[in-house]
């Protein structure tokens, strides 16, 4: 039995295009390059996809057990999400700011949102 492999996201893009096309779908990742002339949903679907993790737009349309059960016949390795809980961009600094409701009040916005649905 060989050893199984884990990916990082690194890895996962490194697999991007129609020729060499990894997708990374509940922890796992799939080589669908062969897969990707039979996918009812068209390629563009699949290369919007490559090298990444794309568990939430596979979940979002639905697939079938049959779809699934697919996917195990190009079972390549493990997703190791190195990029789990960041979600600033490298570089892009964010700040957050809570205003309260007696805030809102005084800058009138509260007021203003109110107005516009009534």
């Amino acid at each position: 039995m060989s050893e199984i492999k884990n990916f990082t996201m690194a890895d996962l893009a490194q697999h991007s295009t129609r020729d060499d096309l990894y997708l990374a779908i509940g922890g796992k990742v799939y080589d669908c390059t062969t897969f990707i002339d039979e996918h009812p949903g068209g390629e563009e679907v699949l290369l919007d996809e490559a090298g990444k993790d794309a568990t939430e737009s596979f979940d979002d349309v639905g697939h079938s057990n049959q779809a699934r059960d697919q996917l195990r016949e190009m079972y390549v390795g493990e997703f190791k999400n190195d990029n789990a809980g960041k979600k600033d961009k490298p570089g892009v600094k964010t700040t957050s700011k809570t205003i309260t409701t007696a805030q809102s009040l005084e800058s009138g916005r509260f007021v203003s949102w109110v107005k516009a649905f009534f």
